[in-house]
């Protein structure tokens, strides 16, 4: 096993390179079958763990995956003959289930497994099935957790969300691509992420319109061809480096990002005491004091991102005053508070809200990543305490964050990964 130890109480400061988008990635992976042709992806994450799993269950149904350089793969979906994808291949990883919207479209049937990935309460995929009914496909759940959709044919139809799903958006977008007919989403997810598969499935030869907004519009077609797609730089990625920046009293330019993206996190920075210059696509963060206290509530976007809530916890324990932090997207995203406040934070957390009462200075402690954006909290939290701080379970951090020790390093941070048994294991030999 593996664990990050972190000696805190630098400044990070110089330039780092975010990421392409994880979100997009893993909706574009998928999408690449719908065109039985040969697609080249561009300014792809792929070293962390959630692509690397992508493009296994890729080669697993058929597709060939060639790594052309360290961001750029080439999918060939031509040889593309399975439908079926097992529990095998989807327990590590939620974003599995964009296959089923994905086969559907290219054969009108998909076997999926349920998927895995970060727990943060219940992921009921009930607007993914209303969704897919809609346009003519019959789903049904087996007692094993496998989802089975088919249709003999999908015909456009208009598809209202009853609450605001990115994921469902995601899923219907990819089996209306190549519906006969219109399709129109209504309440749909706007992030984007969503944007950037649209732009994808359009280079494809889609015809989708309205990506961004609350409807999206999708004339279906017969055919899509192969393209070269390059994916948007990794808001989340982004707003991690910007809020470490302010956590740890530094001043770091960000590069390869869209600053538009970024506005719900520069806007709380900014009211915390930071100061944040925006470029055409660079932003720089810094904080010579200690910051003040704000209020977030997460909300679709373009709100405040729920995956930017546990990394700007991190900055508000360390605020003057009192912060508030409402939860409005998952019910279990606050487990990172434990391990907060085993590092002298005082947050209390009351059902979606949590009150948090800032504190000088944190100290380093064993703590663990209980989720992807949970670990990247500590990771924060670890650079700007005093003394060690060792993260365990940072297989959830390699799932989001593309060699996360060498660029917080080049920043000035005292961070190395470190091999170390496996307790249990040792026991049961």
């Amino acid at each position: 096993m593996e664990k990050f130890v972190i000696r805190g109480g630098r400044p990070l400061r110089g330039e780092v390179t975010v990421s392409g988008a994880k979100n997009a990635a893993l909706a574009i992976i998928p999408a690449a079958i719908l065109s039985q042709d040969i697609c080249r992806i561009e300014n792809l994450p792929v070293s962390i763990s959630d692509v690397s799993h992508m493009m296994k269950t890729l080669r697993h149904i058929g597709a060939q995956v060639r790594l052309i350089n360290a961001n750029t793969i080439e999918i060939d979906a031509r040889a593309v003959n399975s439908f079926v994808i097992s529990h095998d291949m989807t327990k590590f990883l939620r974003a599995s289930y964009y296959f089923i919207g994905a086969l559907l479209g290219r054969f009108g049937r998909a076997k999926v497994a349920m998927p895995g990935g970060c727990y943060l309460g219940p992921r009921p995929i009930d607007q993914h099935i209303k969704g897919f009914e809609a346009l003519g496909a019959d789903v049904s759940i087996e007692d094993n957790a496998i989802v089975d959709a088919h249709a003999d044919r999908l015909i456009g139809s208009p598809v209202y969300l009853d609450v605001v799903s990115v994921g469902a958006t995601v899923n219907i977008l990819l089996a209306a691509v190549k519906a006969e007919g219109m399709t129109v989403i209504e309440n749909a997810a706007k992030e984007p992420h969503i944007v950037d598969l649209a732009n994808f499935l359009n280079s494809m030869g889609a015809d989708v319109r309205g990506a961004g907004t609350d409807t999206i519009k999708i004339r279906g077609v017969e055919k899509m061809h192969g393209c070269t797609y390059s994916i948007i730089p990794d808001q989340i990625e982004a707003g991690t480096f910007m809020v470490a920046a302010a956590a740890t009293f530094g001043n770091v330019l960000i590069k390869n990002v869209i600053p538009k993206h970024l506005e719900s996190i520069s806007s709380k920075l900014v009211e915390c005491g930071a100061q944040v210059e925006e470029f055409d696509d660079a932003v720089r963060v810094s904080l010579d004091h200690r910051p003040g206290h704000c209020s977030i509530k997460t909300m679709p976007h373009p709100g405040f991102p729920t995956d930017m809530q546990p990394q700007m916890a991190v900055l508000l324990a360390l605020a003057q005053g009192t912060s508030y932090i409402n939860e409005g997207i998952w019910s279990n995203r606050f487990r990172y508070a434990e391990q907060l406040n085993r590092m002298g934070a005082n947050i209390k957390v009351e059902g979606q809200l949590a009150v948090v009462q800032g504190v000088e200075a944190l100290r380093g402690a064993p703590v663990k990543a209980d989720d992807l954006r949970a670990g990247a909290a500590m990771l924060i939290a670890g650079c700007a305490a005093t003394g060690t701080t060792e993260i365990e379970e940072i297989l959830h951090i390699d799932r989001g964050y593309e060699n996360v020790v060498e660029k917080f390093a080049a920043l000035g941070a005292d961070i190395r990964r470190i091999r170390f048994p496996d307790n249990d294991a040792a026991h049961a030999v």
